[in-house]
């Protein structure tokens, strides 16, 4: 028996608990490598989120629980991928690639050829996959205390 179908629905601001538990969970793993420093997701207000105009948010969905998200924000010149996690439990079953494969869909369906992300650079498996993807770094800096890695993806 193989594991269960997911599938991908708009996130409703009835999901910003399960959505903030996901984010919890992906990122406590590299409080340690940041020093103690929280990750942003983990902070984020993701009932605000949700219930905002300014985010498209996306939930992957498995034996009808969440188990992953994908927030994005559209900008004049392509679409900041804001944050993509998946639930722990749900690593390596194809999520996360589920989730930024419809990135670009949305992107694309949007007339934006770009999408960009950062993320923190001891997060070095996420910069693998990154790479793997056909996103390219484009710069590092340091913003409140935190040392960023800035990819970006033309399609």
């Amino acid at each position: 028996m193989g594991l269960p179908a997911t599938s991908l629905r708009r996130a409703t601001p009835a999901d910003a608990a399960a959505v903030a538990d996901i984010a919890e969970a992906a990122y406590f793993p590299y409080l340690e490598r940041m020093g103690g420093l929280r990750p942003g997701p983990m902070d984020t207000d993701y009932a605000s989120a949700l219930s905002s105009g300014d985010v498209e948010a996306w939930v992957a969905v498995a034996d009808a629980a969440v188990v992953g998200f994908l927030l994005l924000v559209p900008e004049e010149d392509g679409l900041l991928l804001d944050n993509v996690a998946v639930r722990p439990s749900h690593h390596g079953r194809g999520t996360g690639r589920l989730l930024l494969s419809h990135a670009e869909l949305r992107a694309q369906a949007l007339g934006l050829a770009r999408i960009r992300l950062y993320t923190h650079v001891t997060m070095v498996e996420n910069q693998q996959l990154y790479a793997r993807l056909g996103y390219v770094e484009t710069h590092r800096a340091t913003e409140r205390g935190l040392t960023r890695v800035f990819l970006a993806k033309h399609l």
